[in-house]
């Protein structure tokens, strides 16, 4: 027969009142119930809703169709009925409750790596369309009073080195990796106010810096490259703390794809080929130096907001993942 995992004593259901509100007293106080009815199983999913519980029904039999159809997870036997298996979102083809928990575990896995995906790649969104715009804007003030008009900061090849390590390969990693953390509703809400204040922080520290190191269209190439660059490393230092941020809780393992993915950047500045091949100067100290000290301050930006977000949401922040007991 179908049944509801509670927690509390034993009740005969025939002493089970009607009314939903009493009904849902009951349901949080005992744990087991015997001789229920149909209509009364589907009578206890509406009422364990109502409290606001997301109710897992399992059955096997005709009876225990309304209650399937009604809850928000259905689980049938294979070995069931038709009706039942017909109505039921899972049906468990051995017969095995134990197949359960790593369907859940599952389930957990791709949620909670879609938000932290989507996290990376929402950001990379944001911070480009904020970049194109405030490119765009000082453009058209340049060409109203008469100035020369702003280049956009990057290459073709710096946006592809770009999402190299910030979104790309990590994205890949973390998409795949285990993930035990209960699914909670508000996704779009999390991955939003997340997102887009770290998109506009990073966004805003690459466009400081390029205009710090801008010479106007009148620069030797040297000098574009040069700016090119400052503009290249803030947004690297920032976008990589996004990844940093994403990331958590730590793990080693977490700890080592962010360290890697910043030392795969180190790596392509310290290599005159690669500096060459990719377009890249960071020869000029004191605009490379500005460059890392506005990259710093948009990481410190990112940061702030990782908190914040937490304090608005209620979600309590973990730096180090605890190991559950």
């Amino acid at each position: 027969a179908g049944s509801l995992g509670l927690h509390g004593e034993c009740m005969d259901a025939r002493h089970l009142p009607e009314e939903p509100a009493a009904l849902a007293d009951e349901l949080e106080s005992h744990t087991t119930f015997g001789r229920v009815r149909p209509d009364q199983k589907r009578a206890m999913v509406h009422a364990l809703q109502s409290r606001g519980h997301t109710v897992a029904m399992t059955g096997d039999g005709v009876n225990d169709v309304l209650a399937l159809k009604d809850a928000d997870i259905g689980v049938a036997m294979g070995s069931g009925s038709s009706a039942s298996r017909a109505v039921a979102q899972i049906v468990l083809l051995d017969n095995r409750f134990a197949t359960l928990p790593h369907v859940v575990a599952e389930g957990r896995r791709v949620i909670g790596n879609i938000e932290r995906v989507s996290n990376l790649f929402l950001t990379k969104t944001v911070y480009s369309v904020l970049l194109a715009i405030l490119v765009g804007l000082a453009g058209l003030s340049a060409k109203l009073f008469g100035s020369d008009p702003l280049l956009f900061p990057f290459q073709p090849i710096h946006v592809t080195i770009a999402a190299w390590f910030t979104i790309g390969i990590p994205a890949f990693i973390l998409s795949l990796a285990p993930n035990n953390e209960r699914a909670r509703p508000g996704f779009v809400r999390r991955v939003m106010t997340a997102a887009l204040p770290s998109g506009l922080a990073v966004g805003a520290a690459t466009f400081t810096s390029y205009l710090l190191a801008y010479e106007g269209r009148a620069a030797t190439e040297t000098e574009q490259t040069q700016a090119s660059t400052a503009a290249l490393i803030t947004l690297l230092v920032a976008a990589l703390w996004v990844l940093a941020v994403v990331a958590r809780p730590y793990e080693w393992w977490r700890i080592a794809l962010v360290a890697i993915s910043g030392l795969a950047y180190v790596v392509i500045f310290s290599i005159p080929a690669a500096r060459e091949l990719f377009i890249l100067d960071p020869s000029n100290v004191a605009i490379t130096s500005t460059a890392l000290g506005i990259g710093l301050l948009g990481a410190i930006a990112v940061e702030v907001i990782w908190w914040v977000q937490g304090a608005l949401l209620g979600e309590q922040r973990r730096l180090w993942r605890v190991r559950e007991r």
